[in-house]
């Protein structure tokens, strides 16, 4: 808890997902982060167990949700910004770069021509450094590209929600080899981060922990800097790259890669249903690079 605001973690051990509600205590208005829809890869079927925490918190504590913020569109599970926003109201935002992702993922998926890469499936679309408000707290969006190019870190109340583009310190950063992905920025982002003063925390979407311990998902900007094993002060640009480059070519795509994005890049929204009532998701074949 700082100051002004309480921060609630929630964390998906399926996906190994960090959802988050921070709200401002005199207003009692919130944003939501990341949150998870349920999705059963063997049957097709979605649930919103993961999202009904976050709505069952807000109703508890008797919170306005102002915003429902997506740092990227995410790969390894699909968004439940829709199903929550129904719910609870709030505005969906993510980064203007979304355009591009949406651009890319059209083509792979052929996507029908109803689907415009223009962004305007999501409510509001930052810019880099571009201010909003959570009650009467202010924020800051933040352009982290790298992991994608659409990726935002959101600055609220002195802490970081910082997505895919740091993990914890043993875990290291996020894969930059997804389409649009690029290591150098992704280091250069990083260190835009890690120039935050030394005591910030850092909120990161996922934990992927080794057995010696339990999932955690708060850090610090000092903590990164002596110890992350992958951009701790004294790694240059040109080792990050090259490890991350290395890394990269060994890693499986996510489980959940086909389906969660044709339904990130909606802001949540399942693909409109065919004329049979039923929604459909598509799977292209050998479309994307196959690693390891």
């Amino acid at each position: 808890m700082s100051a002004r605001t309480t921060t609630q973690a929630f964390f998906d051990p399926k996906t190994w997902t960090i959802s988050y509600v921070v709200w401002d205590h005199a207003a009692k208005h919130a944003a939501v982060i990341d949150p998870v829809l349920d999705y059963d890869f063997k049957s097709g079927h979605t649930s919103t167990q993961s999202a009904d925490q976050v709505l069952a918190y807000v109703r508890e504590n008797g919170l306005h949700v102002d915003w429902i913020l997506e740092t990227h569109a995410h790969a390894d599970h699909l968004s439940g910004a829709h199903y929550l926003q129904e719910r609870l109201g709030g505005r969906i935002a993510i980064g203007e770069n979304i355009r591009e992702v949406q651009a890319t993922f059209k083509k792979i998926y052929n996507l029908d021509r109803t689907f415009l890469p223009d962004g305007s499936q999501f409510d509001h679309l930052f810019t880099d450094g571009e201010k909003f408000r959570i009650g009467e707290v202010e924020g800051t969006a933040l352009l982290v590209p790298g992991h994608t190019p659409a990726d935002m870190a959101y600055l609220v109340d002195g802490s970081a929600f910082v997505g895919d583009t740091l993990f914890m310190p043993d875990v290291g950063t996020a894969r930059a080899d997804f389409p649009g992905g690029d290591a150098h920025q992704l280091y250069r982002s990083i260190h835009r981060l890690l120039e935050l003063p030394p005591e910030t925390p850092l909120y990161v979407c996922h934990d992927y922990p080794p057995a010696s311990r339990q999932a955690k998902w708060q850090t610090t900007v000092a903590e990164q800097r002596a110890q992350n094993i992958h951009v701790r002060d004294g790694i240059g640009e040109d080792e990050f790259v090259a490890m991350r480059t290395a890394r990269d070519a060994t890693l499986e795509l996510p489980t959940l890669i086909l389906p969660s994005i044709q339904v990130n890049v909606r802001a949540g929204q399942l693909p409109p249903p065919d004329e049979n009532g039923v929604a459909y998701l598509r799977i292209p074949l050998n479309a994307l690079p196959v690693h390891k």
